[in-house]
């Protein structure tokens, strides 16, 4: 055993790991709940550990529940997203996916949503500026999960350093919305824009033929993209 003191709940319990550009491993538990304020400090939180096992570390609190994350290219930045509450609606909050650069932030949770949405039970006399606040916002409820920063050498110049998201669909929202992998575009370290790269997942009468849930490189540069409702992996490359 490397390191056994993790929580072991069922809600919003799969863990998501990755070594970082430090050589440490990079993993977050969320919240054992919908919405809830947690009592221990390991939920909500983003982490690190040595490949060891040693040297815990709390990076950032305030998180919900991420599954997915990976740095920048061009500043390293670790960018990571947030899944949203439920029932506050068919459109809110948005999803999001956060930045952290280095020090210790709180995103937010189970206090202010998407950087400007106040709790209704849990907000309390917090302030939403009192948080860090989402670089970008998806559609509320796309359930945002694997992702991964373009570095190959197979796709035209457009795609690279470019951010590819896994939208596993939603769930709970009266026509549903996400089923997608989409690209957010960057410049100067900072998204900008959002557009479907592939879906066809959700038909136009609602029926889900597939969840797309975590993003590859291969080592040719085509793209790995796994899916968990038909348990499949699909693999894109670039035709010229």
């Amino acid at each position: 055993v490397v390191y056994d003191n993790l929580p072991n709940d069922k809600h919003h319990g799969w863990k998501y790991l990755r070594f970082g550009p430090d050589g440490k491993l990079y993993s977050a538990v969320g919240a054992p709940c919908n919405v809830c304020k947690p009592d221990k400090e390991i939920y909500t939180s983003l982490f690190r550990i040595n490949p060891d096992g040693s040297d815990f570390e709390i990076l950032a609190r305030g998180v919900r529940n991420t599954v997915g994350f990976d740095w920048e290219p061009r500043t390293h930045h670790l960018f990571f997203n947030d899944n949203g509450r439920d029932e506050m609606g068919d459109d809110v909050p948005p999803d999001e996916l956060n930045q952290w650069a280095g020090r210790s932030e709180h995103y937010g949770f189970p206090y202010c949503h998407a950087g400007n949405i106040p709790d209704p039970e849990f907000a309390g006399d917090k302030k939403c500026g009192q948080f860090q606040a989402p670089v970008w916002r998806y559609k509320a409820h796309v359930a945002p999960l694997g992702m991964r920063f373009y570095t190959g050498n197979q796709f035209p110049e457009p795609y690279y350093k470019q951010l590819f998201v896994a939208q596993h669909g939603s769930w709970n929202r009266s026509q549903p919305q996400g089923y997608q992998v989409v690209q957010i575009r960057f410049g100067s370290g900072s998204p900008h824009t959002e557009q479907s790269f592939i879906s066809g997942w959700l038909t136009e009468k609602g029926e889900v033929l597939g969840r797309p849930v975590d993003i590859a490189i291969t080592a040719n540069g085509g793209l790995l993209i796994s899916d968990d409702k038909l348990g499949v992996i699909y693999k894109v490359e670039y035709g010229r």
